[in-house]
């Protein structure tokens, strides 16, 4: 997919319809911006719901907490 945007005087970007509609982005998403050399990296925030689950079987052993950093 080859698409190009234009940074407005207002300094905004609209997403081309077809980078929406293939990553399933929509209005009142957000966004964060991840600057990696010359560019920037644009990933949605995951919501809860998408997170819920993530740890699950995690190995809570050797955690470090705040109390043993000093």
């Amino acid at each position: 997919m080859d698409a190009t945007a234009t940074l407005s005087s207002k300094y905004q970007i609209s997403i081309p319809k077809a980078v929406r509609d293939e990553q399933h982005w929509e209005a009142g998403q957000e966004f964060v911006f991840i600057p990696k050399g010359a560019g920037v990296l644009l990933m949605p925030v995951p919501g809860l719901k998408q997170l819920a689950g993530l740890a699950s079987g995690a190995n809570s052993k050797g955690y470090r907490d705040r109390r043993d950093r000093y």
